[in-house]
């Protein structure tokens, strides 16, 4: 099985005829995943190479679903028109939007988040995330397809290259999903959340869960998994080298005296029994010993 994400999803890309929108269309395409329409507003008509065949234009979310079924959206309009394309595919009652685009306002992201929440209907994954990958099955983002394969472990993270460097190391168990969270101070799924997705698939045995630095995202889901995770949890905190006061990478990344620090949050996760890696590798290491343990 897989959390969110199966070989049955039907992706649209928003922003598919802009550069990375085409490129990452034919990524994904080229990783098994079925994408079945593109929005651009003006182009509808039109169609984009998709590497396989070509993948139709519609000038809008709610045309695209009506038209092929489309049940996830992903992202990858400029930051200006970001809000409205999450709106837009809100009220088109897509169930997933994947929000790849980097440096939207923080205020938009807040607004489009509570517009989700109050529909019901959309989950939110980022923004400025590397999206969410099930190896084999399907790949709504920019995460290489080509790292891992399907497996028992299941991964949640703020940042994008850990994401791709821990599927690398432990690509010899693999992946049941991927999903990378975004590290902006407002993001539209939560460590929790995908905690708790985890704990509820059958098929994933172990769960690495990678913070970073800055918040208090990483305290609070050592708290959820005290309470609520049944399954070995390993950990990553990226940041216990970082200058206090400065903003590492991520608009979310940044420490305030002892608040948010590495430290602090790999503190919080142990106690809770998470066992926490001081390197990614270390990390993975950890990984691969709870696995053998429990084969």
């Amino acid at each position: 099985m897989s959390v969110w994400l199966n070989s049955n999803s039907r992706i649209l890309v928003q922003g598919i005829t802009g550069s990375e929108g085409t490129k990452h269309t034919r990524r994904m395409v080229a990783s098994g995943a079925s994408v079945v329409a593109g929005v651009t507003p003006g182009k509808g008509g039109q169609t984009v190479d998709g590497g396989n065949g070509d993948i139709p234009v519609f000038g809008s979310v709610s045309e695209a679903v009506d038209a092929t079924g489309a049940d996830v959206s992903v992202v990858f309009v400029p930051p200006r028109f970001a809000k409205a394309a999450v709106v837009e595919t809100v009220d088109a009652a897509v169930p997933l939007c994947v929000v790849i685009t980097e440096g939207i306002p923080v205020g938009d992201t807040a607004q489009f988040f509570q517009y989700a929440q109050n529909a019901g209907s959309t989950r939110i994954i980022g923004p400025n995330c590397p999206g969410i990958i099930s190896p084999g099955q399907s790949n709504a983002g920019i995460i290489p397809a080509d790292i891992t394969g399907p497996g028992p472990i299941g991964l949640v993270s703020k940042s994008g290259t850990l994401t791709y460097q821990m599927m690398y190391e432990l690509r010899d168990f693999g992946f049941s999903t991927g999903i990378g969270i975004g590290g902006d101070p407002v993001i539209g799924t939560t460590h929790i959340d995908a905690l708790a997705a985890f704990e509820a698939d059958p098929d994933t045995e172990a769960i690495v869960m990678i913070g970073e630095i800055g918040g208090d995202a990483e305290e609070r889901a050592a708290a959820y998994i005290a309470a609520n995770v049944t399954k070995p949890v390993v950990g990553y905190v990226a940041g216990f080298t970082a200058p206090e006061g400065k903003t590492m990478g991520h608009a979310g990344a940044i420490v305030s005296g002892s608040s948010g620090t590495a430290a602090a949050k790999a503190e919080a996760l142990e106690a809770a029994g998470v066992q926490v890696g001081k390197t990614p590798s270390a990390t993975a290491d950890l990984m691969r010993e709870v696995l053998r343990t429990r084969s």
